[in-house]
């Protein structure tokens, strides 16, 4: 490991962004004091609701936005200090695809590359264009590209001046199941190779499935940091759904002390929490009760859960 390389791809420090009141509204605070730390390698989740400071916070890492208050640095350059640098070590991948549809692929990224300096013999266009899927429509006018072909290009767009981090701030929103696998299997080779990735996205499973750590914010604030094991194991409750063999109209007495539920005659469904209760507990009242089960099932506590858990939980700033 070399002396040289920053622990953490992002730190973030007291980081408060407060917007400026109109004649309708007054100041509105968008970030509240954030802390943040993502390790260098890391595949790091951002999630929180709409509105809940994701966007902002993006912002101001890629100094598009001036903080309020705070610090913040990008590859161990402070954003104000060393901006260039800073900027330099980041490349976001942003919601709206912003292309110019006259260009080609290949002159999108030959612009890019000239805008942040890399000189010509060092640019990659034809492997960033290889690595998304689009050598084939490297010459063709970017208005002629499908919605998934663009967000693509937006992927190597970011990439031209190889940052070693990456945001992708919902990369798949609109984008069939086939092209979404393909990009993430792009982002992982990436990450594999050193790439520090940082996700935004609503679609909580993508995040489960990808990341190592998730940070949920809300309200300006992260209410939660924490690798993605850790983060599921919050929630204290399990569901076991059982099949049985034959119809019942009630539930014996010995199963209803476990919370469970008849939602058909022949399928009980019983939530429970496993540091209270065992499934051989259950499965042992079940065969007591003279019960035979055909099927059996259970369905783990998922991101969305624990997600949802957080939100409501922390109380809205009046």
């Amino acid at each position: 490991m070399s002396a040289s390389l920053p622990a953490n791809a992002v730190e973030v420090s007291g980081l408060v962004k407060t917007y400026a009141g109109t004649k309708k509204a007054g100041p509105k605070t968008a970030l509240k004091g954030i802390d943040l730390a993502i390790p260098r390698g890391a595949m790091f989740g951002f999630l929180g609701p709409n509105g809940a400071g994701k966007s902002t916070l993006i912002n101001i890492l890629a100094g598009l936005v001036v903080k309020t208050a705070g610090s913040a640095k990008v590859w161990g350059y402070d954003i104000d200090r060393d901006t260039r640098k800073a900027k330099s070590a980041i490349g976001v991948v942003p919601q709206e695809l912003n292309l110019d549809p006259f260009f080609t692929p290949r002159e999108i990224l030959e612009v890019q590359a000239g805008l942040y300096g890399v000189p010509k013999a060092e640019r990659r266009t034809n492997e960033l264009l290889e690595a998304v899927g689009l050598a084939d429509k490297g010459d063709a006018y970017a208005r002629t590209l499908s919605g998934g072909m663009r967000r693509r290009l937006m992927v190597a767009k970011a990439m031209v001046h190889a940052p070693p981090v990456l945001i992708l701030d919902e990369p798949t929103a609109g984008v069939d199941i086939e092209l979404r696998q393909a990009l993430w299997r792009y982002v992982r080779e990436l990450n594999a190779r050193g790439t520090t990735i940082v996700l935004t996205t609503h679609y909580l499973q993508e995040a489960e499935e990808l990341c190592d750590t998730i940070a949920i914010i809300n309200h300006g604030e992260v209410v939660a940091c924490e690798p993605t094991q850790t983060l599921l194991a919050r929630t204290d409750a399990k569901e076991l759904w059982l099949t049985l063999d034959r119809d019942v109209a009630a539930l014996p007495a010995s199963l209803v002390a476990f919370s469970a539920e008849l939602p058909s005659p022949r399928k009980v469904v019983i939530r429970y929490q496993p540091s209270r209760a065992q499934v051989g507990e259950i499965l042992a009242a079940v065969a007591a009760a003279d019960l035979r089960i055909v099927d059996l099932s259970t369905k783990e506590t998922d991101l969305e859960d624990v997600f949802l858990q957080l939100v409501r939980e922390q109380p809205r700033a009046a």
